[in-house]
């Protein structure tokens, strides 16, 4: 800022020193600042402790809106004032005085405002860091109109590449407005796909459609807003645009069929998240999430498997719980021969029964409850299985094949049933032959 202008701010936005205690306004405008804090202060408690959404903090599980009724709640004080100081300047401006120390209170009020802001939606520690170093100062200097000349400033310092001019001003601009919008574009994605998610009227797939559709639209958004910080003509893209969509085409023909992939599977509903799916390379495990252009499968050793959406399209995959939860399973053992084969098989149908995750009861069809049968005749016993229903997958924390498989092991022993393992019979063929020999 050059002297002229210094002295123009002076003798404009600040009256001389000494005229301060002698003009009334200046009294006026300190009992109307007063006053509009106090008024400010007062209805915005009372708004905050009369209405439970923005008193009491909602937990964690809440839903996203009741959230953000909330932290409106911690902006109505400077907001309040904002708007009251606002009214107060053009009152002032229509009575003819100079209300200077009221638009000083409105910039104290919008840099608090600003600070309020940050500390009721900004919840990551470094982007607040970010907000109030970097944040505050361009508002600051923008509030006593000493941005544009530190706006000139940086664009005296440029560098010239070819018929690309780059200036200090340009690079400092999409860095911080690029960094903005990131940070926008990432907060308001996971508030979005909350909100969506937490739409009881709406099936699994439905949410997963409408959060996917949610989140192009999204990048999309930010892509033209972060090209036009940059200065990029937005029109001349449409030059070239045909040749764009071939290279697209050609280079990204992976990803843009992941993606159409994904859009697919959730409209026809041939999966969705919480399925346990088993894939033609033997990788399964339960659907977590869907992403752009893979889905995220979780398997019961706590590994997450990244899976591209093409590949549930165009290869075989197993849908276990696609339609129902339940699922059928067998557990295979050996009696010897001599057991007593009918009154073996209601003593296992009773213990299996009693496991809680099995399926079983009067009030269960019959087909769907336990059943032991012969399975085959062994080299050294009799082939059974036990058939069961259960809910859920056999598996990680639901492993019932593994304890009824116990369960059956002390069933035969308290039965006094053994189970057989493998016995050959040696047969000497003419014994008197291979005693004369010495054998």
């Amino acid at each position: 800022m050059d002297t002229e202008q210094t002295d123009t701010f002076v003798t404009g936005y600040l009256p001389p020193i000494q005229s301060l205690l002698s003009d009334p306004s200046t009294y006026l405008q300190l009992l109307a600042i007063a006053i509009i804090y106090l008024v400010a202060f007062a209805v915005s408690y009372k708004i905050r402790h009369s209405i439970d959404l923005t008193h009491n903090e909602p937990l964690d599980s809440a839903h996203p809106l009741r959230k953000l009724v909330f932290r409106i709640g911690g902006i109505l004080f400077p907001l309040l004032a904002i708007l009251l100081l606002q009214v107060s300047k053009k009152a002032g401006e229509t009575l003819e005085y100079t209300p200077w120390l009221i638009e000083t209170a409105l910039a104290i009020a919008v840099l608090l405002f600003f600070n309020s802001l940050i500390r009721a939606f900004v919840q990551h520690a470094f982007a607040a860091s970010l907000f109030r170093w970097i944040g505050l100062p361009i508002l600051l200097l923008h509030l006593l109109n000493f941005l544009p000349t530190v706006i000139g400033a940086l664009e005296e310092i440029s560098l010239d590449v070819g018929n690309v001019s780059i200036s200090a001003y340009g690079v400092a601009r999409v860095i911080i407005f690029g960094s903005f919008l990131f940070w926008l574009g990432r907060t308001s994605n996971n508030f979005g796909k909350a909100v969506i998610r937490k739409q009881t009227s709406l099936d699994i797939p439905t949410k997963e459609v409408f959060s996917k559709l949610f989140e192009v639209s999204l990048f999309c958004i930010i892509v033209l807003l972060l090209l036009n910080v940059m200065g990029i003509n937005l029109t001349t893209l449409a030059v070239f645009g045909g040749a764009l969509g071939v290279g697209l085409g050609l280079g990204l023909q992976s990803i843009a069929s992941n993606f159409i992939s994904g859009i697919i599977i959730l409209l026809d509903r041939s999966l969705t998240v919480g399925d346990f799916v088993e894939l033609d390379d033997g990788q399964k495990g339960f659907v977590r999430e869907f992403k752009m252009r893979y889905a995220v499968l979780e398997t019961y050793d706590g590994k997450d498997i990244l899976v591209p959406n093409e590949k549930f399209i165009s290869s075989l995959m197993i849908n276990w719980t696609h339609k129902d939860p339940k699922q059928r399973y067998r557990v295979d053992f050996s009696v010897p021969y001599s057991t007593d084969v009918r009154s073996m098989v209601e003593f296992i149908k009773v213990a299996v029964s009693e496991h809680e995750q099995v399926i079983s009861g009067p009030d269960v069809p019959f087909e769907e409850r336990p059943d032991c049968e012969i399975d085959s005749f062994g080299d050294s016993g009799i082939n059974m299985f036990v058939e069961f229903w259960m809910i859920g997958v056999d598996d990680g924390k639901n492993r019932v094949g593994g304890d009824l498989m116990l369960i059956i092991l002390e069933t035969l022993k308290e039965n006094g049933i053994e189970i057989p393992f493998p016995q050959r019979e040696v047969k000497i063929i003419n014994p008197e032959r291979n005693n004369a020999s010495g054998l």
